[in-house]
C-alpha cells in the first residue's frame, strides 16, 4: 500500500512522465520508487496505443461509490481551512480494478477530478482514466471516497485469442486535484484548463508488470476446439525475448594479480531488451549502479595509484568509475563529469591486507557509498558516503573495463574474487548476492600466505643472526692462506644455537634442515632480497636431487623443501608444486593444491605459471574455467616480457625450437660445444665460411641447436665474419651489437657505416635500421620514416612496426594527430609477418575492440597473446633440457621437464611427453597419475596447427578406445579426416578402410575434405577419390599402400564387373548346355556298342572338373567382395 501525505509538489507538465519522488529530479522519468528495473513499454503496434487514446472519451470504466466519512472539525468555525488531497492505493501495481481512497477537503463549492496516466518508450502521458465529481455541501470537512480505476485489459493480462496485442507500459501515474467551481475549475472546463486552476494536488506512481508476467484473463468464454487449436499453434510461434538481466558477473574465479600492467578487459554490450536499453541511455548524466567484488590484497600500492576496477573509454581516457588503491591504503575513487572535467574523492578508512574482504561501491546520482565487509559473515569493516553536487557522465558500452593492471596504471598485489556489476540498480549490502565462490581455494590461499609469513620471518632472523655471527668470526680470526683456503673449500660453518622452539622446528624441520646446511655468509643484506635468495638456494638443491638418476622417485621427499622455497618467493618452486599436484608426479594427485600453486606463482609473475593459467583457462580444462578474457590476463603478461626477456642477456634462457622426438633428422643435428656438428661449423669458420661465421654465432647467441647461449663468443664471431667477409647478413648482426652494446663497447660510428655499407647490399634488415637509427639518434623522422616506406616494400615486419608506432604517436611526416586506424593496419602486417610487439598490439586492439578495424574478440586475443608467450626464453631452456636428457637417455629428468613443459600449453611439449610415455609406459604408469598418452595427445591435437600425426594417435585411441575411454567411431572419423586435411596420406589411407569394414562417413566430414556427396553417391566411389588423394600426396616415389590399395580397388571392381556380365552368363550356359548333351550323346553310343579303349584325357571326371567351374558365379562375386590384401586392414597412427 502506498500512501501520500499533502504538501507534495506537483511535476512539471511536459512530454516525459514525472521523475518518481525517491529520487532527485534528474532521475530517469521511468524509473519506479523502489529503484528496480522498470519493465517498460515495447514497440507495439500503433493500434494498441489508438485504443488507449480512443478510451480518454469514456468519463469513468469504473463503479464508485458515494461512502463517504464526515469529519467533525475541533476547531471554531471561524478558523480558516486550506484544501488539501491525498489517496491511498491499496494495491501498488497495476491491476485490472485497482481500489483507491482519495481523502480531501474542499474550503468552497469544489470539482474533484482522478486521472490515470501511463508512459510508454515512444509516447507520455497518455490517460486511460478519468473522474471527477461535486461537492457544494459538505465545506471544511474532510471527506473519503473509494474510487475502482479499472485499467484497459491490453496494460494488464497477456495476449490471448482475444487481446491479441497487449501492450508494455514504463510507468502507471495516478493524480488527483482539486479546483473551485467559482474559480475557473468548474464542471464544463477541460481537463487541460481545469488543471490550471488547481488548488490542491497529489499524484503516486503505481508498479507496472512486464507483459510475460502478467496472468491470462478469463473471459469466461469457451472457443471452438478447433479455433483453440489453431490459436494454441500460433502462440507457441510468438517470439519472446529471452530475460535479460542488469547483472553482469564480471568474474567468477580467483584472479592472481601481480601488481604489473596487465590485467582483465571486459566490455559491456547495449542491453537487447529496449526498455533497459532506454533506462541506460536516460542515466547517462544520473548514474545508478552498483559494483561489488572481493579482494585479498599481500601489499598496498608501490607506486602512486595502483588499479582495481576502472572504466576506459574510447578516447582512451578514464571514465566512471575508477576505482584504485593508494600507496597508503585508502580507497581513489574517480568520476567524469558532464562538463567534461575529472574528480576524484579518497575514502578516510584503509583497507585491509591478507584479509578476504568483500568492497561494494554504489552509485546513485551524485552520492556515493562505500562499504567494505571481512570474512564469510561479511562482517562490516567501514562504511562511507560520499555526496557531489556536479553531475557525473556515465556511460558503460563506450569503452571498455579494466580489473587489474593495463598500459595506464599498475595493477593491486594480491587476488581478485568474485565480482558482480549491477548496470541499473543502486543497491545496499544487505541486498547484494554475490558470496565468495570457491570457498576452499580462497581458505588455502589465505593458510598459504600466514605459513610463508612464518617461514620468511624464520628465514630473516636466522639470515641476520647467521652474517653478524660472521661478521664477529671475519673481526677475530687471523687471515693467512690457509684459512682462506678453508673458507673456501671446506664446509661452510653451521650455526646450531639458536633459541627456537621444538614446536617451531618441528613445523618446519625441511628448513631448518636446509638452512643448517647453507652458507648464509654470501646472502644480501637486505631482508627481502636475503629471503629471496635463500628460496633460490633451496630451489636449487631439491632440484639437483630431481635431476639425479632417479630423479622422480626423489619428488615426494623434495616437496617440502618446493614449499618452504615458494614461501621465500622463489615461484619456480611454485609452480613445480602446481605441476606435481595437477599431474600426481609421483605424489597424490590433488587439483586443489595444483590450484593454489598456480595461482600463487601468477601471482608473483613466475613465467610458466602465469602460462599454465593462462592455457587452462583458454581451453577450460582441469576445473578451470573456460574464460578468455582472464585467460588473456596471463598470457599478455608473459608475451609483453618476452621481447625484453630475449634482449637481456641473463637468466636461463634458451630460445624455443620446434623439436620434435618423432624427426629423426632434426634430432641428428642436434649438438653441444664438443659435438661433431659444431666443431664442424667452428672449423668451417675459421676458414672463413661466412655461412658458417653466421650460423655458429647464431647459435651461441641465442643458445640453440643444443649449444650453451654465450653472447661473448658469438660477437666475436659476429665481428670477423662482418670485417672479414662482404656477407651483408654479418655486416648487419655485428652493426646492431655495435648500436646496442650487448656484449661489446657501443661504437655508434662504425655501427652506422656498417649498417649503411648492408643497406647497400640490398638487405632489407639494413634498410630498416638506418630508419631506426634516424628516428632514435637524431630525431629526423621524415628520414626514419623514407627508410622505413622502403624498407617495408621490401617486406620487412620491423618497417611496418615502426611505420604503425609513428601513426600511433601522431609524429607521421605530413599527417597531422594521431591516426590508431593506420597504425593499425602497419601492426597487423608486422604480426603476420613475426613481429611480436606489432602481435601484441593486434592482441590488445582485439581485446579491447576500440577500434572498428579489429572488432572485439577475445579468443582471437588470446590466440594471439599466447603465441607471443611461447616465445619466452625461459620456457626455452626448460625445453632444452627436456631435450637434452632425452638426447642422453636421462629418462626421469626428460619426463620432469616435458611435463612441466607440457603443462604450459605448448604443442611441441605436449606431443613429446606423449612421445616419450608411449616409448617408456612403464615409466609413465609408475610415476604420473594421470593418462600420458591420452591426456596431453589430446591437448595438443586442440592446439592451432597441431601435427597431423597426433590427429592419427587420437584416431587410433578412439577407434581401439584407450582405459577408461570406449569406442568411438564417430571421433575417430573427426580425427582422421582432420589428418587427411593437413595433407597426411595415413589420414585418407585410415578413412577408406573404416568405410571397407562398414562404416558410414557423414556429409559434413565428406564436405570438411571437399568431397561432393552429389558426386560421389556411394562408397566405391568415395574409396576411388580416397585412394587416389592418398596416393597423391604420398611422398613415397615408388609403389606405395595407397598406390597398392587403389591398384587392389580397380582390380576388384574389374573382376567383379567381369563376373556379372550378361554375356557372359549368356555364353556360359550355352557352352555348358552343348557340354550336356555332347556327354549324354556319348554315353548313350558307349551303351550301344562295346566301348573302345579310353583315351587318358577322355575320362568323365577329367571332363567334369575342367568344364564345370569350381563355385557359382554368384558366389565367387559375394567373396570377392572381401578386401583381401596382405597388410594389416586396421587404420594405424
Amino acid at each position: 500500500m502506498q500512501r501520500r501525505g499533502a504538501g507534495l509538489g506537483w511535476p512539471r507538465q511536459q512530454q516525459q512522465q514525472p521523475p518518481p519522488p525517491a529520487v532527485c529530479p534528474r532521475a530517469a522519468a521511468m524509473a519506479p520508487p523502489s529503484g528496480g528495473v522498470p519493465p517498460g513499454l515495447g514497440g507495439r503496434p500503433a493500434c494498441a496505443l489508438l485504443l488507449l487514446c480512443y478510451l480518454n472519451v469514456v468519463p469513468s470504466l469504473g463503479r464508485q461509490t458515494s461512502l463517504t466519512t464526515s469529519v467533525i472539525p475541533k476547531a471554531e468555525q471561524s478558523v480558516a481551512y486550506k484544501d488539501f488531497i491525498y489517496f491511498t492505493v491499496f494495491e501498488g501495481n497495476v491491476r485490472n480494478v485497482s481500489e483507491v481512497s482519495v481523502e480531501y477537503l474542499c474550503s468552497q463549492p469544489c470539482v474533484v477530478n482522478l486521472e490515470a496516466v501511463v508512459s510508454s518508450e515512444f509516447r507520455s502521458s497518455i490517460p486511460v482514466y478519468k473522474k471527477r465529481w461535486k461537492n457544494e455541501k459538505h465545506l471544511h470537512t474532510s471527506r473519503t471516497q473509494i474510487v475502482h480505476v479499472k485499467f484497459p485489459s491490453i496494460m494488464v493480462y497477456r495476449d490471448d485469442y482475444f487481446i491479441r496485442h497487449s501492450i508494455s507500459v514504463s510507468a502507471v501515474i495516478v493524480r488527483a486535484w482539486i479546483t473551485h467551481k467559482y474559480s475557473g475549475g468548474d464542471w464544463n472546463v477541460k481537463w487541460e484548463e481545469n488543471l490550471l486552476h488547481a488548488v490542491a494536488k497529489n499524484y503516486t506512481l503505481l508498479q507496472t508488470i512486464p507483459p510475460f508476467e502478467r496472468p491470462f484473463k478469463d473471459h469466461q468464454v469457451c472457443l471452438e476446439w478447433n479455433m483453440g487449436y489453431i490459436w494454441n499453434l500460433q502462440a507457441n510461434r510468438i517470439p519472446q525475448c529471452a530475460l535479460e538481466n542488469d547483472v553482469v558477473a564480471l568474474l567468477g574465479f580467483p584472479y592472481a594479480s601481480s601488481g604489473e600492467n596487465t590485467g582483465i578487459v571486459k566490455k559491456f554490450p547495449r542491453f537487447q531488451n529496449r526498455e533497459l536499453e532506454a533506462t541506460r541511455r536516460q542515466r547517462m548524466d544520473y548514474p545508478v549502479f552498483t559494483v561489488s567484488l572481493w579482494l585479498y590484497l599481500l601489499h598496498y600500492c608501490k607506486a602512486n595509484l595502483c588499479g582495481i576496477l576502472y572504466f576506459v573509454d574510447s578516447n582512451e581516457m578514464y571514465g566512471t568509475p575508477s576505482v584504485f588503491l593508494t600507496e597508503e591504503g585508502y580507497l581513489h575513487i574517480q568520476m567524469h563529469l558532464v562538463k567534461g572535467e575529472d574528480l576524484a574523492v579518497k575514502t578516510k578508512f584503509i583497507v585491509p591486507l591478507k584479509e578476504w574482504f568483500r568492497l561494494d561501491i554504489s552509485f546513485n546520482g551524485g552520492q556515493i557509498v562505500v562499504t567494505t565487509s571481512i570474512g564469510q559473515d561479511l562482517k562490516s569493516y567501514h562504511n562511507q558516503t560520499i555526496s557531489f553536487r556536479e553531475d557525473f557522465h556515465y556511460n558503460d558500452t563506450a569503452g571498455y573495463f579494466i580489473i587489474g593492471g593495463s598500459r595506464y596504471v599498475a595493477g593491486i598485489e594480491g587476488f581478485f574474487g568474485p565480482l558482480k556489476y549491477y548496470r541499473l540498480r543502486s543497491l545496499h549490502p544487505a541486498q547484494i548476492f554475490n558470496p565468495l565462490l570457491e570457498k576452499q581455494l580462497a581458505e588455502q590461499i589465505k593458510l598459504y600466505y600466514e605459513r610463508c609469513a612464518e617461514v620468511q620471518e624464520i628465514v630473516s632472523v636466522y639470515a641476520s643472526a647467521a652474517l653478524r655471527g660472521g661478521e664477529r668470526q671475519e673481526a677475530c680470526h687471523l687471515h693467512n692462506s690457509y684459512l682462506d683456503l678453508q673458507r673456501k673449500y671446506g664446509r661452510p660453518s653451521m650455526c646450531r644455537a639458536f633459541p627456537w622452539e621444538k614446536e617451531l622446528k618441528d613445523k618446519h624441520p625441511s628448513l631448518f634442515q636446509a638452512l643448517l646446511e647453507m652458507d648464509l655468509l654470501t646472502v644480501p643484506r637486505n631482508q627481502n632480497e636475503s629471503v629471496l635468495e635463500i628460496g633460490g638456494k633451496i630451489f636449487e638443491k631439491a632440484v639437483k636431487r630431481l635431476s639425479s638418476v632417479d630423479g622422480l622417485h626423489q619428488i615426494s621427499s623434495v616437496v617440502p623443501f618446493l614449499m618452504d622455497s615458494s614461501c621465500c618467493g622463489y615461484h619456480k618452486a611454485s609452480y613445480y608444486l602446481a605441476v606435481f599436484y595437477e599431474t600426481g608426479l609421483n605424489v597424490p594427485r590433488d587439483q586443489l593444491q595444483g590450484m593454489l600453486y598456480s595461482l600463487v606463482g601468477g601471482q608473483g609473475s613466475e613465467r610458466l605459471s602465469s602460462m599454465n593459467l593462462g592455457y587452462k583457462h583458454y581451453q577450460g580444462i582441469d576445473n578451470y574455467p573456460l574464460d578468455w578474457e582472464l585467460s588473456y590476463a596471463y598470457y599478455s603478461n608473459i608475451a609483453t616480457k618476452t621481447p625484453l626477456d630475449q634482449h637481456t642477456l641473463q637468466g636461463d634462457q634458451a630460445y624455443v625450437e620446434t623439436i620434435r622426438l618423432k624427426d629423426d633428422e632434426i634430432l641428428k643435428v642436434q649438438t653441444k660445444e664438443d659435438g661433431d656438428v659444431f666443431m664442424w661449423l667452428k672449423h668451417e669458420a675459421t676458414r672463413g665460411n661466412a655461412a658458417a661465421q653466421q650460423r655458429l654465432a647464431q647459435m651461441l647467441f641465442w643458445g640453440q641447436q643444443g649449444v650453451a647461449k654465450n653472447p661473448e663468443a658469438a660477437i666475436e664471431w659476429y665481428a670477423k665474419g662482418a670485417l672479414e667477409t662482404e656477407d651483408p647478413a654479418l655486416i648487419y648482426d655485428y652493426a646492431i651489437v655495435l648500436f646496442k652494446g650487448q656484449g661489446v663497447k657501443k661504437n655508434r660510428r662504425l655501427a652506422l657505416e656498417l649498417m649503411k655499407k648492408a643497406a647497400s647490399k640490398g638487405l632489407h634488415q639494413a634498410v630498416n635500421g638506418l630508419g631506426w637509427y634516424y628516428h632514435k639518434f637524431k630525431k629526423n623522422y621524415a628520414k626514419a620514416a623514407k627508410y622505413w616506406l622502403k624498407a617495408e616494400e621490401m617486406g620487412n615486419p620491423d618497417a611496418s612496426y615502426n611505420l604503425g608506432v609513428l601513426h600511433l604517436d601522431g609524429i607521421f611526416p605530413g599527417v597531422p594527430g594521431r591516426n590508431q586506424t593506420l597504425a593499425g593496419e602497419y601492426f597487423h602486417k608486422a604480426a603476420q609477418g613475426g613481429h611480436m610487439e606489432g602481435t601484441l598490439w593486434c592482441s590488445l586492439y582485439y581485446i579491447t575492440g576500440n577500434l572498428e578495424t579489429f572488432p572485439r574478440d577475445p579468443e582471437k586475443a588470446v590466440v594471439w597473446a599466447k603465441h607471443v608467450a611461447e616465445k619466452n626464453g625461459y620456457l626455452g631452456h626448460v625445453i632444452r633440457k627436456g631435450l637434452n636428457a632425452y638426447l642422453e637417455g636421462s629418462w626421469h629428468e626428460a619426463l620432469l621437464y616435458y611435463v612441466l613443459a607440457a603443462e604450459t600449453g605448448i604443442e611441441v611439449s605436449q606431443t613429446n611427453l606423449a612421445h616419450i610415455c608411449e616409448e617408456r609406459p612403464d615409466l609413465a604408469r609408475r610415476y604420473l597419475g594421470v593418462n600420458c598418452v591420452w591426456r596431453y595427445y589430446n591437448f595438443s591435437v586442440f592446439q592451432i596447427d597441431a601435427p597431423s600425426f597426433a590427429y592419427l594417435k587420437m584416431g587410433d585411441l578412439y577407434y581401439y578406445g584407450h582405459q577408461n575411454q570406449s569406442q568411438d567411431l564417430e571421433l575417430s572419423v573427426q580425427m582422421y579426416a582432420q589428418a587427411a586435411l593437413d595433407g597426411d596420406s595415413q589420414g585418407f589411407f585410415n578413412l577408406a578402410l573404416l568405410i571397407e569394414e562398414g562404416t558410414i562417413i557423414p556429409h559434413h566430414i565428406l564436405d570438411f575434405l571437399e568431397i561432393d556427396s552429389t558426386l560421389h553417391s556411394n562408397n566405391i566411389s568415395i574409396l576411388q577419390e580416397l585412394y587416389e588423394r592418398c596416393w597423391s600426396h604420398s611422398n613415397e616415389e615408388s609403389f606405395s599402400p595407397c598406390s597398392l590399395a587403389w591398384l587392389y580397388l580397380h582390380l576388384r571392381l574389374l573382376w567383379g564387373a567381369v563376373l556379372h556380365s550378361a554375356l557372359i552368363y549368356f555364353l556360359g550356359t550355352f557352352l555348358l548346355s552343348i557340354l550336356i548333351a555332347w556327354t549324354v550323346q556319348y554315353f548313350q553310343s558307349v551303351s550301344a556298342s562295346d566301348p573302345p579303349p579310353r583315351p587318358s584325357w577322355a575320362s568323365p571326371d577329367t571332363a567334369t572338373s575342367t568344364a564345370s567351374p569350381a563355385v557359382t558365379p554368384a558366389a565367387d562375386a559375394s567373396d570377392q567382395d572381401q578386401p583381401t590384401v596382405t597388410n594389416n586392414l586396421e587404420p594405424r597412427g
